[in-house]
């Protein structure tokens, strides 16, 4: 075991994946030499050289047709989007090429090779433009998957089996915890399952569900809440596409509530399918309405922060609120 933050445990896994698999190459802007503007690819081509870790253009669309050709072709490429919020002028290769490549053509090809990094979210003093949690658009592409990790050892084991997956793979990155987020990793090859909640605390009384940075938010709030005698059950969802239904569900059924925070705006989050679903299935085991906790229907404020995040007091008073419903 080493300990790592969650930038050393990527560029770890990085490293894992191109030591295992000579077809693995990793590029994007500045991922070269410089190491991209988090130093995410630091040193991959000093080691690997210039043909498997590479600069491209500022082009995202770019960047994901070329990932996406590359992909068709037999590589396992890792493209990495500077920042989520960027990814948006790639929408259309995303939905229109990458996720539909295999169907369009029966079987006969497919691109389930490429891995997309981007780093996503807040609290980083980012503003309108390098804040933003795009995942419920992506979340509605049939043919995707879509991956959240909350800490060092969970980014090293998602990535891993994100980039050996036979599906495209959105592996979505919580920027605040690059740094912030440190712990005990396997120097060693693992992998995570994807598609695979993580149960990160028992409780009874209520179901706290989250994903990448939230995950801590809501943990604090458990905590306050255990203090006034509030058994918190706090899930990480981990995989977004597809998502654990199953193990939700169990939850919601021996707790009888959920809440479910997000940093997304409230509106048509991936929070609203969560809450559809289980409604559906868990109707007659719920003792209070579920529960959101999300960003603000605005553009992402740069002076008003900490006003938009839902952090641990507003999680808290809610918790208090469905729980004494």
């Amino acid at each position: 075991m080493a300990t790592m933050n969650m930038l050393q445990a990527v560029n770890n896994a990085l490293i894992t994946a191109m030591n295992d698999d000579e077809k693995v190459m990793v590029f994007g802007e500045d991922v070269g030499h410089f190491g991209g503007v988090f130093r995410a690819t630091s040193n991959l081509q000093q080691t690997f050289g210039k043909g498997r870790c590479f600069n491209t253009p500022l082009t995202e669309q770019g960047i994901i047709g070329f990932a996406t050709g590359l992909a068709s072709q037999g590589s396992v490429p890792v493209a990495e989007i500077q920042f989520a919020d960027y990814i948006f002028p790639a929408f259309d290769q995303i939905v229109n090429e990458t996720a539909k490549f295999r169907y369009r053509s029966g079987g006969q090809f497919s691109c389930g090779t490429l891995t997309i990094r981007t780093p996503y979210g807040g609290g980083i003093s980012g503003g309108l433009y390098h804040s933003q949690s795009p995942e419920a658009f992506f979340a509605h592409i049939p043919g995707m998957k879509v991956v959240i990790p909350r800490n060092p050892y969970q980014a090293k084991g998602l990535l891993l089996a994100s980039i050996r997956d036979d599906n495209p793979v959105l592996f979505m990155e919580p920027k605040r915890l690059y740094r912030a987020s440190v712990g005990e990793v396997p120097e060693e090859d693992y992998q995570l399952a994807l598609g695979k909640a993580d149960i990160v605390k028992q409780g009874t009384d209520i179901t706290l569900l989250a994903w990448g940075a939230q995950v801590e938010i809501i943990e604090k709030a458990a905590a306050m809440a255990e203090e006034q005698g509030i058994s918190c059950e706090v899930i990480d969802l981990q995989s977004i596409l597809p998502w654990d239904i199953e193990t939700v569900c169990s939850s919601v059924e021996k707790t009888g509530r959920l809440l479910i925070n997000h940093e997304a705006p409230l509106t048509a989050g991936f929070a609203s399918e969560i809450a559809a679903s289980v409604q559906e299935k868990c109707f007659l085991y719920l003792e209070s309405p579920i529960c959101r906790v999300c960003g603000l229907d605005t553009p992402y404020p740069l002076a008003h922060e900490k006003e938009y995040m839902p952090d641990h007091l507003k999680t808290f008073e809610a918790i208090k609120r469905t729980v004494n419903f």
